[in-house]
């Protein structure tokens, strides 16, 4: 049973219905026992680190979702501003993050290269790494559809399973054991992100 966390942010009704159309077991989470039996998370997020943050910790999920996923290991998948939730902590706030990914989260600097528009939004190409099973199957042509002002920088370069380049490359999916993220928003990027999804439902 995937399980999509509902915590105020998020469009979690476009993850439900990418699940409903594969067949795949899926609800939305809302109140933290949902949890208890869930195989996978989906932790979708949009706005700013620190009000996620506080919506997060103010949904009372915080605690049982340290639980399952650093203790019993259930697969979670951060998705836009939930992946950058993930790492220690934000430039766009001061709120610390979960801390399941070894990284810190910068903002996409235009000085690195004038051509380029904040934020960053639209269709672009991702380089996968590594073969992760997150992209398994995924053509080479795959891209997605991103809109965010801020990336993951990861401490270990092993976590990062794919990068994009805007005026600069940067990591657009990491994995560390269970955790997983990524920056784009597969609800909305067609097959390529029906079919991450269908794989994540399959790690």
């Amino acid at each position: 049973m995937i399980g999509i966390i509902d915590y105020g942010l998020g469009n979690v009704k476009a993850f439900a219905n990418v699940y409903k159309m594969l067949d795949i077991p899926a609800i939305i989470v809302t109140k933290p026992h949902e949890l208890i039996n869930v195989s996978r998370v989906i932790m979708p997020g949009v706005g700013a680190f620190d009000h996620a943050m506080k919506c997060l910790q103010d949904s009372g999920m915080r605690e049982m979702l340290d639980e399952i996923v650093l203790r019993k290991q259930v697969p979670v998948l951060g998705i836009c501003v939930g992946m950058q939730m993930l790492t220690n902590s934000s430039e766009e706030g001061v709120s610390p993050g979960l801390k399941w990914i070894n990284g810190d989260v910068k903002k996409i600097d235009s000085s690195f290269n004038k051509s380029i528009y904040v934020p960053h939004m639209g269709w672009n190409d991702v380089k996968p790494l590594n073969n992760n099973d997150l992209f398994r199957g995924l053509s080479d042509d795959a891209r997605f559809y991103f809109l965010h002002s801020y990336y993951v920088h990861c401490q270990r370069n092993e976590d990062v399973i794919a990068v994009t380049n805007y005026g600069v490359e940067f990591a657009c999916a990491v994995n560390h054991e269970n955790v997983f993220g990524v920056q784009f928003h597969p609800e909305k990027s067609h097959q390529y992100g029906i079919k991450l999804l269908k794989n994540f439902s399959e790690l």
